[in-house]
């Protein structure tokens, strides 16, 4: 796998990532998790393919209204994450799964404030969570991960009440599909599509199951 701008925890193979031993109940048909993992343009990529997943949509949670927005957040003072809402239908993909793809796939959650050679906190590893159940799934699984000693490094992914999810600007959606050529998409977004699909192919979503991984 190309080098995921020096995000050494991408390299964990599947086999070491446990099932959660907690999860949340297959409950309606739409439901949300809201994560932080470095470049939203790049997470949004990963869960956009994952079968179940209805919606992901990228934007800023942590700080306040004023200041959701894109030149603000990337000043790092503003308390806000870049992040992902992902909508999801859990009777197809639980939250747990998501936890596990969001873990081993989309992010390396052993990198405090930063994502490779992106600093800062804006940039942190994090769940935004909504309920006491999603809180205690979540560190549930990080604690489960970390007992397991799955990455080499401990985890540093925060769990933060969720206050507000606000969207990014337009040209920020669905970035990754609309530039696959970009420079920073092939060097970041490229390694973990490959990883999703090369590892990963039972949780994608049809129209991703037979795509050549160099072309995601």
């Amino acid at each position: 796998m190309p080098d995921a701008c020096n995000l050494p925890g991408l390299s964990v193979p599947r086999s070491r990532f446990p099932d959660p031993e907690q999860d949340l109940p297959e409950e309606g048909n739409d439901a949300r998790l809201v994560i932080a993992g470095g470049c939203f343009w790049c997470v949004e990529a990963v869960f956009l393919a994952v079968d179940g997943v209805t919606q992901a949509a990228s934007g800023y949670a942590g700080g306040a209204a004023e200041t959701a927005n894109y030149d603000a957040v990337c000043s790092g003072q503003t308390g806000h994450a870049e992040v992902v809402e992902v909508r999801y239908n859990p009777a197809v993909v639980s939250f747990g799964q998501l936890l596990k793809l969001f873990f081993s796939v989309a992010h390396d959650p052993t990198q405090l404030n930063r994502q490779g050679n992106d600093v800062g906190t804006q940039y942190r590893s994090a769940i935004f969570y909504e309920s006491p159940d999603q809180k205690a799934v979540a560190s549930g699984y990080i604690r489960q991960l970390d007992a397991a000693g799955v990455y080499e490094h401990p985890i540093v992914t925060t769990l933060e009440p969720l206050e507000a999810f606000f969207p990014a600007e337009e040209h920020h959606q669905n970035f990754a599909a609309r530039n696959p050529w970009q420079p920073y998409i092939m060097a970041v977004a490229a390694p973990k599509m490959e990883k999703l699909a090369s590892t990963w192919p039972d949780r994608l979503k049809s129209e991703y199951r037979n795509d050549d991984p160099d072309q995601a």
